[in-house]
């Protein structure tokens, strides 16, 4: 970089930027003298990210480029020769209410040459030329952050109402089935209790009970053991064993076949328990043994059931990591796993799961509930991008040191005019008030700035993929608190370096530079 005190513009020269084209000649004159002219050669770095933002630079000549790193990959997030262009200090007026770093890198791609003026002098010229507008740009910048801050929560306050709602639904299903179970083993242990009484009162000698046991064991044995059938083949062998019991003078036959039949009891097994127990006391037996049959089927129903009801509580306790410490070393799998548990009330029929897991991914560390989030947010937009059914596949690999998440849906597509706006806070193609715009801005916000990860996408009708990269191994102690600390400090205000970043590093995520506000927080005039 080379300077000297000669190198100023005239008032007339800098009416040729666009951006002082309307100022007044006192106002250059006063630029003119605090303005100086700096020329960099080709590949030399300007400024670099995370420094204090001390100077505001405008692009006279040449061609320059920003960067990001991102898991310690440098990525050029925009590249531009136009003149007047501007980047640097560009949020000097705000002052000390926010960090007044630069939030990129930038290069000369070229030979060039910037107006540089210190960044406490541009704040100067913008509170007191127009105080109007700063006013404005307070207003917009501060009230946007805490308006996001005030959706985002809400946001997570819907999300946790769903999810709760389809919690409750899942865990509804296995409690009702126990619910009944139990309520049909009170009446069996009844009947059971009514038929030792008759064993109590000799009804029953000791040869015959020990035979009577003997048969008992056998079935539960078999009830244990179950047997596949078919609707039609066990309708046709509960007819068989019905006919047999009514042969016999069993009553109610009706009612006491289906349990036999599911516990596997044939008729050539009755044939043998007749010729066991003898005709006087088939009947006790026959209803002894459904009774204990009955007893064990419930006994399994209500053991699947509250595992089932285990399975989710496990599932919703791994979704929400609430015991366990914010960062950690967690298997993704797991976590996957346990958000599609949570959502399965949301999943319909009509959508089919596949789950492609690379088995051998290590675990990484990272942010469990957090990422969980990001699931559900995926998730749930491929699902909504499904109306009518399809394929929702989750996909995970390795490359190099990197771990990739894939969710990927067979719906419709992102359009080519809804693509470049899809990672913006509170866009939302859905219709009003059924979404709040915020579900990928916050996913991103968690993959990029809280694990230094990345997040693409690539479209096309039926075949929709977003792609979560995120770091295996944990940067040092130092680099983490300093990303956090520049994280917390900038809250919401990154919105539009990531616009540039994410469409440089993957085109079709379609995040294009140079975009509004986005455009001028990046040096790319907002014209």
């Amino acid at each position: 970089m080379t300077t000297s005190s000669e190198d100023r513009l005239t008032p007339d020269q800098l009416r040729t930027l666009f951006l002082f084209e309307a100022l007044s000649l006192e106002q250059l004159d006063w630029l003119s003298a605090r303005a100086r002219v700096e020329r960099w050669e080709a590949g030399e770095v300007v400024y670099r990210e995370g420094e204090p933002a001390i100077c505001f630079f405008v692009l006279l000549s040449g061609a320059l480029s920003l960067h990001r790193v991102l898991h310690g990959d440098d990525v050029e997030v925009n590249r531009t020769d136009q003149r007047g262009v501007y980047s640097g200090g560009t949020r000097a007026y705000l002052g000390d209410r926010v960090e007044q770093t630069y939030q990129h890198t930038m290069r000369a791609v070229s030979d060039a040459e910037f107006l540089v003026l210190p960044a406490e002098e541009f704040a100067w010229a913008v509170r007191t030329w127009f105080p109007m507008a700063l006013h404005l740009l307070e207003g917009l910048f501060f009230g946007t952050r805490a308006a996001n801050a005030i959706v985002s929560e809400r946001e997570r306050l819907l999300a946790l109402a769903s999810l709760s709602a389809g919690l409750t639904h899942e865990l509804n299903n296995p409690a009702a089935a126990a619910l009944r179970a139990t309520a049909g083993l009170r009446e069996r242990v009844t009947g059971m209790r009514h038929k030792l009484a008759m064993i109590a009162d000799g009804r029953v000698d000791g040869t015959e009970l020990h035979r009577l046991v003997g048969l008992q064991d056998d079935a539960v044995r078999r009830a244990a053991t179950g047997v596949n059938m078919t609707a039609m083949e066990a309708a046709d062998a509960e007819d068989t064993v019905g006919d047999w019991l009514e042969d016999h003078g069993i009553a109610r036959a009706w009612d006491l076949a289906p349990s036999l039949v599911a516990a596997g009891i044939e008729v050539e097994w009755l044939e043998g328990a007749a010729r066991t127990v003898g005709a006087e006391h088939l009947d006790a037996a026959v209803r002894w043994i459904t009774y204990t049959i009955d007893t064990e089927l419930m006994m399994g129903e209500i053991d699947d059931s509250v595992e089932r009801i285990s399975d989710l509580v496990g599932a919703a306790r791994q979704y929400s990591q609430l015991d366990r410490t914010p960062l950690q070393i967690v298997d993704v799998h797991a976590l996957i796993d346990a958000t599609l548990t949570m959502l399965q009330a949301k999943i319909p029929k009509s959508v089919r799961v596949v789950r492609e897991f690379d088995k051998d991914l290590p675990s990484i560390p990272a942010y469990g509930a957090e990422l969980n989030q990001v699931w559900t947010n995926l998730i749930v937009n491929a699902l909504d991008a499904m109306p009518d059914g399809g394929t929702l596949t989750v996909r995970t690999w390795r490359e190099e040191d990197r771990l990739l998440v894939e969710i990927g849906d067979t719906g419709t597509g992102i359009s080519d005019e809804v693509r470049p706006r899809i990672f913006e806070p509170f866009f939302t193609t859905k219709q009003v008030g059924e979404g709040t715009g915020l579900g990928l801005d916050i996913s991103y916000r968690i993959v990029v700035n809280k694990h230094h990860g990345d997040i693409r996408v690539t479209t096309r009708p039926g075949d929709t993929r977003f792609q979560v990269c995120l770091p295996i191994q944990e940067e040092s102690g130092n680099d983490r608190e300093e990303s956090e600390g520049k994280q917390e400090s900038e809250g919401r205000e990154d919105t539009t370096d990531r616009a540039e970043t994410a469409g440089r590093r993957e085109e079709s995520a379609g995040r294009a530079s140079g975009q509004g506000s986005a455009g001028q927080e990046s040096g790319t005039p907002g014209r």
